[in-house]
């Protein structure tokens, strides 16, 4: 069987998720399309480096990234790095006609993201955005509904992704709540997510009116290189928080439908709670992660003494369900998302097709996120061009 091998760059969170699910993916979708071999991981250090290697079970590992691109046995590179490290890194993966995955934001800011989407364009690789939320099966069957027209035309859209793990303000300094680091803060860190699924399943978002704050202005300095992501207390020395805690910004659609977007790492009680509601001319859809297995469904053609939600637990007859568990409601996590979205990205360079979402993807969600902070700023319907 086919093997590709694969350079990954960043050995902290998302590194483990990546490296987790190279692993696992043949043994959820067999035969696979290839066999992902975990071949160097490189980090800002060599002693973190082989930390990653040891841990995430890579054959080699490097403290300079560019060997990683300079390897000519690589076929795969995957960017697991903060924000502002994806231009220069995506654009000299594809230089090299590396295949690239990302994750997400793609880019600081639209124009960087925009130099990232013409290399990988210029050098004809397959390219994918790492918004794994999308491979979560109920969305993917909600997109099903949607395209076979089970709900009639959109309507309206809602969505939100609400967490607390900053709420504290004793929380450290991490590399998120910087913006020459980040780009933005809540809009880009999570809020993207969900641009991504109203994107997704409602369309291309053609106009928005948000608002973003920050509310924690000051924060202890991080101690040492890993993200601590707000999960312990650091004290000592404060410095400046410079991006967005929170947005909300109302959205219109190229189709004519409307809807909200909603943001914040404030929420107290709120943990990874992403939401999404579509209403159609036909009937209603409603998801939230913290309840991944289940898709809740309304549709106006029920009889009206049994019209209401009611929950479709996905399984074996929904998608990607050949891969995942034997019985409906088993059980799907935050990692099997990242495997299938291994097993797409694979599966697109096997075949030679495109990813979804690629770098252009990244490329619009960039500019709806730059226009909601420029709409924060001036008050007003920002258009998005492009």
């Amino acid at each position: 069987m086919r093997q590709l091998r694969v350079g990954l760059i960043g050995a902290g969170f998302m590194g483990k998720a990546h490296s987790m699910a190279y692993a696992s993916m043949p043994m959820f979708f067999w035969p696979a399309p290839a066999i992902p071999v975990r071949a160097v991981i490189a980090e800002a250090t060599e002693e973190l480096a082989a930390e990653g290697a040891a841990r995430f079970g890579f054959e080699s590992s490097t403290g300079d990234w560019r060997r990683v691109i300079d390897d000519p046995t690589i076929d795969i590179v995957d960017i697991a790095t903060p924000n502002h490290l994806h231009p220069e890194m995506a654009i000299a993966a594809a230089e090299a006609g590396k295949h690239i995955i990302c994750e997400k934001p793609l880019a600081r800011t639209a124009a960087e993201a925009k130099t990232m989407l013409d290399a990988v364009q210029k050098a004809g690789v397959v390219n994918m955005v790492a918004f794994n939320y999308r491979r979560t099966p109920a969305i993917a069957l909600a997109k099903k509904y949607i395209e076979e027209g089970a709900i009639g035309e959109i309507v309206n859209f809602r969505g939100t992704y609400l967490q607390d793990w900053s709420a504290d303000p004793e929380s450290p300094l991490s590399w998120r709540f910087q913006k020459e680091i980040a780009g933005s803060g809540a809009i880009g860190d999570i809020g993207t997510h969900v641009v991504d699924l109203a994107r997704y399943l409602a369309g291309e978002i053609t106009a928005v009116n948000g608002l973003a704050r920050t509310i924690v202005p000051e924060r202890p300095k991080q101690s040492g290189g890993r993200d601590a992501l707000g999960t312990s207390r650091s004290g000592g020395e404060l410095g400046p928080v410079d991006v967005d805690d929170e947005m909300l910004t109302m959205v219109r659609f190229a189709n004519g439908a409307v809807g909200s977007i909603e943001a914040t790492r404030n929420g107290y009680g709120r943990n990874n709670f992403i939401t999404v509601e579509v209403h159609g001319t036909r009937g209603s859809l409603y998801f939230n992660y913290e309840r991944r297995d289940e898709l809740q469904v309304c549709f106006a053609d029920d009889p009206g003494d049994r019209r209401g939600f009611r929950t479709v637990y996905t399984g074996p007859a929904h998608p990607y369900g050949e891969g995942l568990w034997p019985i409906p409601a088993l059980g799907i996590g935050y990692g099997e998302t990242k495997i299938i979205e291994a097993y797409d990205l694979v599966k697109c360079i096997v075949e030679g097709t495109e990813a979804d979402p690629n770098f252009h993807d990244g490329w619009r969600i960039s500019l709806i996120a730059d226009a909601i902070l420029a709409s924060s700023e001036s008050g007003n319907w920002i258009t998005i061009d492009g």
